[in-house]
Parts: C-alpha cells; structure tokens; sequence
C-alpha cells in the first residue's frame, strides 16, 4: 500500500477513535487559536455548601451562565459540607479537571494545598479563576475575584474602636488559619489595634467555622474575661455563635460585636441590637464577575485581572438603604452593585 494512504487511513481511524471515546483536543497558544465557541462546562466550587454566603455565589454564577451570549454554559456546583474538610475540596476539583471541565471557578479552602490543585489543572488546558479566596503562590494567570478583606477588615475594627470609645477589652474569634480570607481579615484587625493601644485584646479563639464551636469558645471566653467590651469575629459560624452566647449571658448591649457575612440570622441580630455592624461582601459579585471571567478566558483567551468585589458595612442605620438591600439579597433582576 502506497506510504501516504497508510498514513492518511491511520489518521482517520485515530480520530474515529477519539470521536467514539468522546475525547477533546483542545490546543492551547494565543489569540483566536485558542478560543473555544462550543457549550462550556465550569465547575463553580464553593469553600462549603450549606451556607447562605455561598448559596448567594451560586446564584452569581447561575446569573452569569444565563446571560451569557452564544452557546450554552453549563454550571457544575458542588462542594464539601465543612470549609475544614481541605482534602475533601482537593479530592473534588482533581475529579472535575480529570473530567475535562472547561474551566473551574472556586474558593480554596487553604492557600498552600490548593496552589498544586490550581497548577495541575491549568496543565491539563483547564481555566481557573478563584473567587473569595486565592492560594499561595497564586499562579499569574489565575485571577483572584473577591473583597480586598485587609482594608474591609480595617474599616469595622475602626468602627469597633470609634463603638468603644477609643479603649477597652476585645476578644478575636478567627475561623480557619491558613486560609487566605481568614489571614487577611486578621491582618486588617491587628493593623487597626496596633493603632490603638488602649483597646486590649484579651482572646484570640478559632470557631473552626462552626457555630456550635464559635458558641463554646464565645462562653469560655466571656467566662475568662468578665470585663469584655466586644467581640470581633471573621466569619459567619463565628458572628452567629457569638451572638448567642451574649444572648445567654444576657450581655446585649453590654458588647459590641462585629463581624462578616451577611446571613439571615446575623442581619437579625443586627436589628435586633445584639450585633453592632456586619462586613457585607458581595457574595453574588463573587460568582457572577468569576463566571464571566472563565468564560472569558476559554472563548476569546483573555487575559485576566484580580477583581475587587467590594464590601458594606451594614448597621441598623442603614438596613433600609436600598444599595444595601441589593447586597443582602442579590438576584439576577436586581443585581448588587460594587461598593468600595
């Protein structure tokens, strides 16, 4: 048989074969070369479902999917039950990028594990983006959409302090360290107290963000620190665990809490006196500005930047504000705008 047909007859069964495995080939490289006009498929990874920060990202991301021009993108969410299960998100993202997912949009759970999570997806042609929380290294091509939670972080402990009256004792419930949103949410709280001397932090515990652990720690601590003036706690598990134990030591009022996120039961309290002011993030910017990032990325291989989603600090003053109840309760037909 004459070399040439040989060649061309084994070329065709090759991509015959590929063709009935189902395989993709997808070049990588510059400008069109490596767009993508097809159904996409994004795998959206929370740090854990069964939170409403992260139910408000699914919502961005979904919003995103739908309004998305041309052909279809399929969002993938799922998430471990714990933001402390860090193997487990390992484990999960390894499957999706195996899978072939076009792109992965997600939280780490721990910036140090999951920057190898980040690099071997990318060399399997997968696009990443990290919402809320980036890794450490964070590679240069993988954007970070999220709250610049240093200068967030400063602005409540600067109204806890103004809350205090420039001095007293401050107990800090942080939640998961190593993680990149706990470490910065505790550089900007440490930055502001180095600022003020007269405001004495007498506690430092981790809720492990869990509410039943922040309700343990919150009551050692108020047990141990009789003069407590007020709490400052990083994340949601902590804000709501806090608050119920002031509640049971019949000490609203008596503190000053202040805290992240934005769930039903922490916006509750903040009417009801016992939480002073919480850090509104923009969970839906998070997953709609990630989404669309990706998607970006995949279909005209654009370069991608960070992101700064933004932050509010909401307190009863304000609650009715209607920028602020876009934040609290994001949809698709009333989108939270970024407020800095």
């Amino acid at each position: 048989m004459n070399r040439r047909i040989s060649v061309l007859l084994l070329a065709g069964t090759l991509a015959l074969t590929l063709a009935a495995c189902g395989a993709q080939v997808r070049e990588s490289g510059g400008g069109d070369e490596g767009s993508q006009e097809g159904p996409l498929r994004l795998a959206v990874v929370p740090k854990a479902v069964g939170f409403d920060f992260w139910e408000q990202v699914r919502i961005g991301a979904e919003c995103a999917a739908g309004e998305a021009e041309g052909s279809e993108i399929q969002i993938q969410w799922d998430g471990v039950t714990a933001e402390t299960n860090v193997s487990g998100q390992v484990d999960l993202l390894t499957n999706f990028a195996t899978q072939g997912v076009d792109g992965m949009v997600y939280a780490a759970t721990d910036a140090k594990v999951l920057a190898d999570v980040s690099e071997n997806a990318l060399d399997q042609g997968v696009t990443v983006v990290n919402i809320d929380s980036g890794t450490d290294p964070q590679p240069k091509q993988v954007p970070v959409v999220a709250t610049d939670n240093v200068a967030a972080a400063e602005e409540a402990t600067e109204y806890l302090v103004e809350e205090l009256g420039g001095k007293g004792e401050v107990a800090f419930i942080p939640f998961q360290p190593g993680t990149a949103t706990n470490d910065t949410r505790t550089e900007g709280f440490k930055n502001v107290l180095e600022e003020n001397p007269d405001v004495e932090l007498v506690a430092e515990q981790s809720s492990e963000s869990d509410q039943n652990v922040a309700l343990e720690v919150t009551e050692n601590i108020l047990t141990a620190n009789p003069n407590l003036d007020a709490i400052y706690a990083a994340n949601e598990p902590g804000v709501l665990g806090a608050a119920e134990a002031v509640r049971r030591a019949g000490k609203e009022g008596d503190i000053t809490i202040v805290g992240w996120d934005t769930a039903p039961d922490e916006v509750k309290a903040v009417e009801e006196g016992v939480v002073s002011a919480l850090v509104a993030q923009n969970p839906f910017r998070m997953g709609y500005d990630g989404t669309n990032a990706a998607v970006d990325a995949i279909r005209s291989d654009a370069q991608l930047e960070d992101i700064d989603t933004g932050s509010t600090l909401v307190t009863q003053d304000n609650l009715d504000d209607p920028e602020v109840k876009a934040v609290l309760n994001p949809s698709c037909s009333n989108k939270p705008e970024v407020s800095q």
